[in-house]
Order: C-alpha cells, then sequence, then structure tokens
C-alpha cells in the first residue's frame, strides 16, 4: 500500500490514505532507538566496568533501560494501563498476524511472527521508556514528542480515509478512537510531569521519593497491620458479594496494564466479530432473494426463518458473551488477590500437590508469559464460549420456538412430557438408592446429635442382593450419566476456557495445562519478590547498613576535620589492612604474591613473610623467640578488608 493509496467506496465516493501505518511503523524504529541510546546515555551503571577506566567520558553511563518493571511497580499504574492501550491495535494485528510477511515459509512462519513483534515492541519502547526513567525532565519532553508525533500521523490516517474493508463506514473511526484517547492521555501525563520536575528543579515543590522507596507504603501499612489485633467491622452486601477494598493491597502494574490491554483487545474482537455476522446475514437474505426469484422454487420460509433466528441469537448471545467475558477481567484481578493473600501466609492448598515447589526458571518465563497469554485466553475463550452460545440458542430455537409457531405446541409438550418424565423417574430411582442405604444399610448413630450416621454397613446380606440386582440397572444409568458428564463439560469448558485462573484438567493432570502453570509460575515469582514481610525484612537490613555506614562516614570526617587534612578511601583501607594483619599474623603468608619470572626471588618472599608473622606472633604473645609457624593460630572475630 502506498502513501497516495486510493479507497472507492460506494457510500462516500473515493478517499485517499496519506499515510502508510506500516511504512510509519518502521520509519518510527529510527527515532525510538536514538531515544533508547539517549536514555541510556543519562541511566549510569552501579558497577564500572574497564571501559570507564578507559574512556573517562562514560563515567558508568550507557546503563540498561528499564520500559516497564512488570514485577514491583505500584505508582503510576493507570499510566501504564494507558501505555498499554495505546497499543491494543498493534496488538491486535500481532493476534490476526498481520505483520506476517508474503512468501514466508510455513516453517519460518513462528520466526517472522516474532521479528514482527520485536518490531513493533521497539517502536513503542520509548513511551514506556520515558515513563520509566529516572531522569523526568529528558522523558517527559522526548516521551511527549514521540507521543505527539504517533497521536498526529494517527489521526491523519484516519481522517484521510475513515473507512475500511472490513466493517465499511467509519472503520478506522470504531478500531482507533481507543488507542487516540490513551495516546491524548499519554500527552497531557507528559505535560504534567514535565511541569512537575521544572518545579522540582527550581526548587519550589519537593521531590516524591516514594516512588523510589524500596519499601512501598500500602506494604509497610500491611505490615504494621499484622500486628494489631484484627477489628471486625460489619461489611455492605457489595464488599460481601462482589468485592471487598483493601487499602493495605495495589495490584502491579502489570495486572492494571493487562486488565486495560484486554478490554480494549476485547472491544476490537467484538466490533470485527458482529461485522462477520452482519456479513453472514446479509449472505442468507440475499441468497433468499435468489431462491425466491427462481422458477419452481417457492418454500423460501425456511431459510427466512434461518436468518432471522440467526440474526435474534447472534444479537442476544454477544451481549451475553461480552458481559461474561468483562467479568472475568475483573474477577481475574480478584482472584489474584485472594491467590497472592494465601501465599503470603504459607497457605498453598489451592495449588495442585505438584505445583507446590515449581522450576524456577519456568516460573520466570511464565511471568513473561503472562499478560500475551491473558489477552489470547480471553479473546479465544469470547469467541469459543458465543460460537457455542450461538449453537444452544440455535437449538433452543429450532427445537421449542419454531414448534410452537408452527402450531406444534401440543406435540411438543407430549414429547418434553415424555423427556421430563424419563428424566424424573431416573433421578427418583438414583435418590432412592441413596434413601434405601441411609435407612436400611447403615448402622444407627453413635451419638444422637449426630448429623449422619456412620459408615458402618448393616444388614449386609440384604445389601449384597440390593447390589447386585441394581448392578445390571446402574449400567442403564451409567449411559445417561456419562452423557450427561460430557455435557456439563462440553457447557462448562466454553464457559470457563478463558479462566487462566482456573484449570479445566481433571487433578492430576493440571501440569498439562499451560495457561494454569504460567498463572501459578507468575504468582509465585510476586509472591516471591512483593511479599511485605520479606521486603520490611529486606528494607530494615538496608536501613541498619546505611546507618552504620553514615555513621563511619562521620566518624572518619571528625578525623578529618582535627587534622585539617582529608582522608582518602584508599588510606581507610590501607589502615583497615594494617589493623587485620597485626591481630592476624598468620594471614600474611596468604596474601597475594606478584607474579615473577624468578622462582627463587618467589621462595624468598615466602620464606621472608614466614620468619615476619612469625615474629609478630611472638610479640603479640610477648615471647622472648620466634616460635614455630605451624603453632601460629588466627584469632577469631576481626575481618579481612584486603
Amino acid at each position: 500500500m502506498s502513501l497516495s493509496d486510493s479507497r472507492t467506496l460506494p457510500e462516500n465516493g473515493t478517499c485517499h490514505e496519506y499515510i502508510d501505518m506500516d511504512l510509519f511503523l518502521h520509519c518510527s524504529l529510527a527515532p525510538s532507538i536514538l531515544i533508547i541510546l539517549l536514555l541510556s546515555f543519562l541511566e549510569r551503571r552501579k558497577n564500572k566496568t574497564m571501559i570507564d577506566d578507559k574512556i573517562q567520558l562514560l563515567n558508568g553511563r550507557f546503563g540498561i533501560v528499564i520500559p516497564l518493571d512488570l514485577i514491583g511497580t505500584f505508582s503510576n499504574r493507570w499510566t501504564f494501563g494507558f501505555a498499554f492501550g495505546a497499543i491494543a491495535n498493534k496488538v491486535m494485528s500481532l493476534f490476526f498476524e498481520e505483520y506476517l510477511p508474503e512468501g514466508v515459509p510455513p516453517w519460518a512462519r513462528a520466526l517472522a511472527l516474532l521479528v514482527g513483534a520485536i518490531e513493533v515492541g521497539l517502536s513503542y519502547y520509548p513511551i514506556f521508556a520515558c515513563l520509566s526513567t529516572d531522569n523526568k525532565l529528558v522523558g517527559s519532553i522526548t516521551g511527549f514528542l514521540y507521543s505527539l508525533v504517533w497521536f498526529v500521523v494517527t489521526t491523519i490516517y484516519i481522517v484521510g480515509c475513515p473507512h475500511g474493508d472490513t466493517i465499511g463506514l467509519n472503520e478506522k473511526v470504531i478500531i482507533y478512537w481507543p488507542s487516540l484517547l490513551c495516546l491524548l492521555f499519554l500527552i497531557v501525563r507528559f505535560v504534567y510531569i514535565f511541569v512537575k520536575s521544572i518545579r522540582i528543579l527550581v526548587g519550589v515543590e519537593d521531590a516524591n521519593h516514594e516512588e523510589k522507596s524500596f519499601l512501598p507504603v500500602h506494604q509497610a501499612e500491611h505490615v504494621k497491620r499484622l500486628f494489631r489485633k484484627p477489628v471486625l467491622k460489619p461489611k455492605s452486601w457489595f464488599e460481601r458479594k462482589i468485592y471487598d477494598w483493601d487499602p493495605c493491597f495495589k495490584f502491579p502494574s502489570r495486572m492494571v496494564g493487562t486488565t486495560v490491554l484486554s478490554l480494549l483487545c476485547l472491544y476490537i474482537f467484538v466490533t470485527l466479530e458482529l461485522n462477520v455476522f452482519i456479513w453472514i446475514s446479509i449472505l442468507l437474505q440475499n441468497l433468499e432473494d435468489n431462491l425466491s426469484q427462481t422458477e419452481g422454487f417457492n418454500d423460501t420460509i425456511w431459510i427466512q426463518e434461518l436468518n432471522e433466528s440467526f440474526r435474534g441469537v447472534s444479537f442476544f448471545t454477544t451481549f451475553l458473551s461480552v458481559f461474561f467475558s468483562v467479568s472475568y477481567v475483573f474477577h481475574i484481578l480478584v482472584c489474584y488477590r485472594k491467590h497472592i493473600k494465601r501465599l503470603w501466609v504459607g497457605e498453598k492448598g489451592f495449588l495442585p500437590i505438584k505445583q507446590h515447589k515449581p522450576y524456577s526458571s519456568e516460573c520466570v518465563a511464565a511471568l513473561a508469559r503472562y499478560s500475551g497469554w491473558q489477552v489470547a485466553y480471553i479473546l479465544w475463550g469470547y469467541l469459543i464460549m458465543h460460537l457455542v452460545q450461538i449453537m444452544f440458542g440455535m437449538l433452543f430455537v429450532y427445537s421449542i420456538v419454531y414448534p410452537i409457531k408452527h402450531g406444534e405446541a401440543l406435540a411438543l409438550l407430549r414429547g418434553w412430557g415424555f423427556s421430563i418424565l424419563t428424566l424424573a423417574i431416573v433421578i427418583v430411582l438414583m435418590k432412592s438408592q441413596v434413601m434405601i442405604a441411609a435407612i436400611f444399610f447403615l448402622q444407627d448413630k453413635i451419638c444422637p446429635n449426630d448429623k449422619q450416621k456412620p459408615l458402618a454397613l448393616n444388614n449386609r446380606k440384604a445389601f449384597h442382593n440390593f447390589n447386585y440386582f441394581f448392578f445390571f440397572y446402574n449400567v442403564i444409568l451409567g449411559l445417561s450419566s456419562c452423557l450427561f458428564r460430557l455435557i456439563c463439560g462440553l457447557i462448562l469448558g466454553s464457559w470457563l476456557i478463558a479462566r487462566i485462573d482456573r484449570t479445566l484438567l481433571q487433578r492430576g493432570y493440571e501440569s498439562a495445562d499451560m495457561g494454569y502453570n504460567t498463572w501459578i509460575g507468575m504468582l509465585y515469582v510476586d509472591h516471591y519478590h512483593t511479599n511485605p514481610v520479606l521486603v520490611s525484612f529486606c528494607n530494615l537490613l538496608l536501613t541498619s547498613r546505611a546507618e552504620r555506614r553514615l555513621r563511619e562516614s562521620s566518624t572518619y570526617q571528625n578525623c578529618s576535620s582535627l587534622t585539617g587534612f582529608r582522608v582518602s578511601a584508599q588510606a581507610k583501607t590501607r589502615w583497615l589492612l594494617s589493623y587485620t594483619l597485626l591481630s592476624n599474623p598468620r594471614l600474611i603468608i596468604n596474601r597475594k604474591i606478584k607474579v615473577l619470572d624468578d622462582l627463587q626471588i618467589v621462595n624468598n618472599v615466602i620464606q621472608n613473610r614466614l620468619i615476619q608473622a612469625s615474629v609478630m606472633e611472638a610479640e603479640s604473645r610477648n615471647q622472648e623467640k620466634p616460635i614455630d609457624i605451624s603453632s601460629v593460630e588466627i584469632r577469631e572475630g576481626h575481618s579481612i578488608f584486603f
């Protein structure tokens, strides 16, 4: 598709596409890489390398840029959520494999899709990186310009030709408006970050250190609450049945971003699916018109009924499927909080036994897979659930609605009456077996207050006869039970396939459910890295270490202020080294020897160190002569500083 591509539509004449979004995506890689290099230059590395000594200009620069911390980021969660929403259209393009080049052999499709996914991720990398960088001033400026360019280009692309080949009129407006709204929010957000950084720079406003703190405030409040006696408060119906808000718990940015992305992708997917159903309805209508005009073929009632029933069922089930899918998106958040809290208290009973100690590598990979798989599960779950609902809806219409409409209500009632009566008799016989077993074949209660009789057989001879005769009839009942089990599995499987937090397989086969394994692995990573008790403990260690270093540095500063000279770090290290060697002369023997070519010189150095260590040890013990070096012992309690 060229930049001057034109498209002819009967509703709007001819429209021109002034911008090719695929070409712009390719061209955006160059400024994206430049922005990444700029942010990397401003990012300092904690550990310096040899290249820093050779090139003094670097001084620890060109650090690794992080687009988004998917584990421990609890601030600006909705900002990252809107950043995920801005890429919803590109995610849907990847879902439909639109970035797959033509002519790719079948065996290389996976690699080609990987290249396309990396290209899309690299083109939107600056938006996330500018939000995450510590250099807020530069990040806000570059992020604002980059988001503004994407917003302007997308707007021109929509205004130039708002129609399309799939939906038709205003197709691009319907599909692209969520991404435009998210880009507009990001533009305003970058302006806010720029103004705030300027105010901090001039000293009008203090920097917010809460975002950079090791221990978030809500996790600290959670730990404090553990030491207090719980207070029982009456809960409303909404808190008891739907959701109970916890001020000491926050969802990480990964969960918020995945939720926003799932909802927007679901909106686009439903819009495209509705267009497909409309196209099928139009096709059936054209078939009806053609058959009505055919000579000798006047019976078109069946196709008219098929078209009417399909339109009604698809319209009704669309709302039902969307409702369930949207509720699943939010219910997964509720399950995430419930499961992660259970792991915090050491409760693993809700997990399969094989998943109590998962492999660490699988958990890390599961964390990387979760967001993408969650979106795909929601979309595929909606489609499968919708198709199953349409199938059952058409079955209901043709088995109940149309027979009543055609005056066959009496025959329908007779057939359903026989079926219901047969089913009722089967249920009664199944329940009667339970009642007979409870009355005749179980011993009496041990205590009158027991809820049920003990599991102890009574009237064994009668029970064996009962078991023998009902064996033949239970073969027939087993067939009905098997069919009922199959139907229940089909319905529940289609309804719950979007639920990645719940396995659809039986106990013992959970490891074959890759989606559920991804959910469990993600939970374990969050449990080990964001557990409030563990994070609070690590924060105490870091705080005590920082205080100790501060006291030590203040002591050396006082000494240096008295002498009038500045004490360098090298001098401190040498003094501590001398103190350690005086306290432990035996360590002189283990010190590093410079590599010399002459072996005789090396032996002399070793011998001199042995004598020196022996003399120092003798002096420390107030002895008159040197002692045997084998009898020298190292004193415990001293640190080694070299």
